[in-house]
């Protein structure tokens, strides 16, 4: 895969990842759990076919390119992360502190992703 490639496919995950916060905020508002069939099964299957295609393609980059403060291991955690993420931002009985921490970790390594290939 090209690093064309890489950079939009981690700026996609970015989006997924914003997109599941605003989930998050709403059914936390609403107190209503998002339809599984509707909601939660199509944004969780779109989140983890992107995640497959990046997640090696991500870890192959890092290990060549070896760009500071990012190694394989965040690369495979933020990939889990989000999918994780995917499906609990559907249900507002979810850790409102946990669901943040996890939004947050994986925007911190999508961004850098982004930050180190410029500087590539």
């Amino acid at each position: 895969m090209q690093i064309n490639e890489l950079r939009i496919l981690t700026e996609k995950l970015l989006k997924f990842n914003e997109e599941a916060n605003k989930n998050f905020i709403h059914c936390k508002e609403t107190g209503e759990k998002g339809d599984f069939y509707k909601e939660v099964k199509p944004f969780a299957d779109k989140v983890k076919d992107n995640c497959e295609q990046w997640e090696p393609a991500a870890l192959e980059w890092v290990m060549s390119n070896k760009p500071k403060n990012l190694h394989p291991i965040q690369v495979r955690n933020t990939a889990e992360n989000l999918q994780m993420v995917s499906v609990r931002a559907f249900f507002p009985d979810t850790s409102l502190k946990k669901f943040n921490s996890h939004v947050q970790s994986i925007d911190y390594i999508l961004r850098r992703m982004l930050e180190s290939m410029e500087s590539c």
